[in-house]
């Protein structure tokens, strides 16, 4: 189950690392790096922390395969009709939904906290898409105050799937609660523009 997840999040990361590069002028090339650094750096980043080397796409180069055929795919597709923004944002959020459980089941098989289990589901989920976005030279979507519950659909997610663990016998029904509360969360944000509140100084006084 964890793996067809890896491949389906590797390949949905990917078509967003190509669609952040549209308008950018990044040639192919420059493209299929986005879309690797979108749909690996997250796992990379958690298996170098949790101390699982090889990483898991030296492992096994399916994953790299994954990627960069999704990303050429998408790279012409993208040339010849124009996806919107929200596209991104919908595409972003299942990737982040997919690779926030992935992050959190590969950490929780390393026999670590479920506190560091969360922590590692929410790196795995936005990790990648930091990277991406230094890359472009913006601020990373997980930073911006426009972003409406990103990391904050991620994290509830994936304490939920620790807190219903032990009540739910069936893996797979726990899986597919975390992600649809990840979904939701994340697309309810972008819906009705949801999001935490901005830290902001006050306005100095006015003499």
């Amino acid at each position: 189950m964890v793996y067809i997840l890896q491949h389906f999040g590797v390949g949905i990361a990917a078509i967003t690392g190509v669609m952040a590069a549209r308008g950018k002028r990044v040639d192919l090339f420059g493209v299929v790096v986005l879309a690797l650094v979108t749909a690996i750096g997250g796992g990379t980043i958690r298996d170098c922390t949790l101390g699982r080397l090889p990483v898991f796409w030296v492992k096994d180069p399916n994953y790299v395969f994954t990627a960069v055929a999704t990303a050429v795919l998408t790279f012409y597709l993208a040339r010849t009709r124009q996806f919107p923004h929200t596209a991104l944002l919908i595409a972003d959020a299942f990737a982040l939904a997919f690779f926030t459980i992935v992050g959190l089941k590969t950490a929780l098989s390393c026999s670590v906290s479920p506190g560091i289990a969360v922590a590692m589901g929410v790196v795995t989920g936005v990790a990648g898409g930091i990277l991406r976005d230094l890359l472009l030279g913006e601020i990373p979507l997980v930073f911006r105050p426009e972003i409406y519950l990103y990391a904050t659909a991620a994290f509830a997610g994936a304490v939920l799937f620790v807190a219903s663990a032990p009540y739910l016998s069936d893996d797979p029904l726990d899986t597919a609660l975390s992600i649809g509360t990840i979904l939701a969360l994340r697309l309810a944000g972008i819906r009705w523009r949801i999001s935490l509140p901005v830290f902001e100084d006050k306005a100095p006084a006015q003499d």
